[in-house]
């Protein structure tokens, strides 16, 4: 086989493992949005606002989870989990004593980032200062019990985190079967 119909049938493989991999995730979101909006409303439901939230936040962890392989799918699960767990708990115990205020807001982002690097960290603070300023902003357009905001979210987010990786995981079979080391073998 000439060096340029090998980089043809690799492109091929890659074009045909990029579009599998895109239909996976676009499935995993639609799942996880059906999911969310759907089903675990029965459990468990503050408005139809707060539901489509939800979904959109569910489907947010699908997408952060769902990378190249397996193992690095892994990974990112755990720090989005961690971050989110972070976040939560601080923002939790604030809207339990406090209402929402933009500055209350800014201190959580600070004790979560000083928190996560005290630990060694630090590369969750980003992803733990994103929860805490949706989390906070959401108890903001809903004070009423806004305490229950963090618990929701840590849902949402380990349903779509967990959606994710199981996307990832059939990702990984559907790339073996296609894989090109396989088809030099056989050659």
């Amino acid at each position: 086989m000439t060096i340029i119909q090998e980089k043809k049938r690799v492109a091929h493989y890659d074009a045909r493992n990029t579009v599998f991999r895109a239909m996976m995730l676009a499935i995993s979101c639609v799942i996880t949005f059906w999911l969310i909006t759907h089903i675990l409303v029965n459990v468990y439901s503050i408005s139809r606002d707060d539901d489509l939230l939800g979904g959109m936040w569910a489907v947010v962890a699908t997408i952060f989870v769902f990378r190249n392989g397996y193992a690095e799918s892994v990974g990112a699960a755990l720090l989005r989990m961690s971050a989110t767990f972070a976040s939560c708990v601080l923002c939790f115990v604030y809207l339990l004593i406090f209402p929402f205020s933009v500055w209350g807001m800014a201190a959580l982002i600070a004790i979560g980032a000083i928190a996560l690097a005290m630990i060694g960290r630090a590369d969750d603070a980003i992803t733990t200062s994103i929860t805490t300023a949706v989390v906070m902003s959401v108890a903001a357009i809903g004070p009423h019990d806004a305490w229950r905001e963090p618990i929701l979210r840590l849902v949402d987010t380990a349903f779509g985190a967990a959606i994710g990786l199981g996307a990832a995981w059939i990702s990984t079979f559907g790339r073996k079967a296609v894989s090109p080391t396989e088809s030099r073998a056989q050659e």
